[in-house]
């Protein structure tokens, strides 16, 4: 019989979360609720979102925040640090994590330095590489460097991937670990598969339907996407692109592809629906730390085309799952494409897609996490 871990007060720190959404907003929902669910008392600090007051109870610290530039929707959070520390001097956690690099974030990191409580920061989003693809990549060394000391005063940083682990520790990054991400297999899976939506796509049953799950962003290398839909068209002129989410490029890529069919940014049932529903999912970004949507179309039993890092590195299996493509090599990536959507074996690809993440599950994951913050913070208890 397991022995039950002993109740821990942790706080978690983001300056994304539900109903804002991306991978980093809903990996810290999963993570929130699975401490919960192992019987941790947790609190929660984010920005407050237009029409909330900054209030605080001892699960929810809503702080000021602003708007990010090109990202309709999302917030980033003010510098809070005397709010912080006392909010934490009231009720001292055991340990906290900070999941985002903004104000936000390091006015929560040296709070807790200065009141001695042991933290773990997530390395989410590569913002050294976004700023290269937003027309600044001069700027790609400094925001690195500033990344880099963000996490080395944490006492443990926490990636997604074994790839990141020794990347980022041949960088000077200190104290790396890997935390694996997980996939609800009950609400990603092909029994979603909707003969109406297809219908409503003008999908026959002999017709293919790609799909792209992301944002519509200059981060997610869309050019690539564009010509591998339309080389695939060329051969199957009834194919269609089925476009999930939404961003600052919706509308240069309607222009480039009117045919492409955009469904906005969705949730739940009828996400899990527009997945199940198509025959492939192209993610050629080259921009993630992991990219949680290859595992979700994995799991919806879609064969999937990725670059060969992140979740793709670590879960999708060349030739077995889709293919796995060399990183940044483009015409590759087209050929290969092609030759999945081609191949008479994508229907058993999918199905050794969907099999290959079905042990995945977020409360695994949510164990791991809790026993994480918990040793980081056994020292103090011991010293105490």
């Amino acid at each position: 019989m397991d022995t039950p871990t002993p109740q821990q007060r942790f706080e978690l720190v983001t300056e994304t979360y539900p109903p804002e959404i991306n991978g980093v907003a809903l990996t810290v929902q999963s993570l929130h609720d699975g401490l919960i669910a192992l019987g941790h008392d947790v609190g929660l600090v984010r920005p407050a979102r237009p029409g909330e007051p900054t209030d605080e109870s001892t699960a929810l610290l809503r702080v000021d925040g602003a708007p990010i530039p090109r990202y309709p929707g999302m917030r980033f959070g003010l510098p809070s640090g005397r709010k912080l520390a006392a909010r934490w001097m009231r009720r001292r956690p055991d340990a906290i994590y900070i999941a985002t690099e903004g104000p936000l974030g390091w006015s929560a990191l040296r709070a807790a330095h200065r009141l001695g409580i042991p933290v773990a920061t997530g390395f989410h989003p590569r913002f050294d590489d976004y700023v290269g693809r937003y027309g600044a990549a001069f700027l790609s060394p400094f925001v690195f460097a500033w990344l880099r000391r963000f996490h080395n005063r944490a006492d443990a940083t926490l990636v997604p991937t074994r790839e990141l682990v020794e990347q980022l520790g041949a960088q000077g990054f200190a104290k790396v670990c890997r935390l694996g991400r997980a996939v609800d297999t009950a609400r990603f899976h092909p029994r979603f598969r909707s003969e109406a939506l297809r219908e409503a796509w003008s999908v026959g049953a002999d017709d293919l339907a790609i799909v792209h799950v992301g944002r519509i962003a200059p981060e997610k290398n869309l050019p690539l996407l564009l010509r591998s839909y339309q080389a695939l068209k060329a051969e199957r002129p009834r194919t269609r692109l089925v476009m999930v989410g939404d961003g600052p490029d919706r509308a240069a890529l309607a222009e480039a592809c009117p045919d492409a069919l955009f469904a906005g940014t969705l949730r739940g049932e009828a996400l899990a629906a527009h997945f199940a529903s198509a025959d492939l999912f192209c993610f050629p970004s080259l921009s993630e730390t992991f990219g949680n949507v290859t595992l979700e179309a994995m799991a919806s039993g879609l064969p999937t085309v990725a670059f060969d890092y992140g979740a793709a590195r670590e879960h999708l299996a060349d030739g077995a799952h889709g293919a796995s493509v060399p990183f940044g090599d483009e015409a590759a990536f087209l050929d290969r494409f092609l030759a999945t959507a081609r191949s008479p074996r994508r229907t058993e690809m999918g199905a050794s897609a969907r099999a290959a993440v079905e042990g995945l599950s977020p409360e695994r994951v949510s164990r791991d996490f809790a026993e994480l913050l918990t040793a980081l913070a056994a020292p103090l208890e011991r010293a105490a």
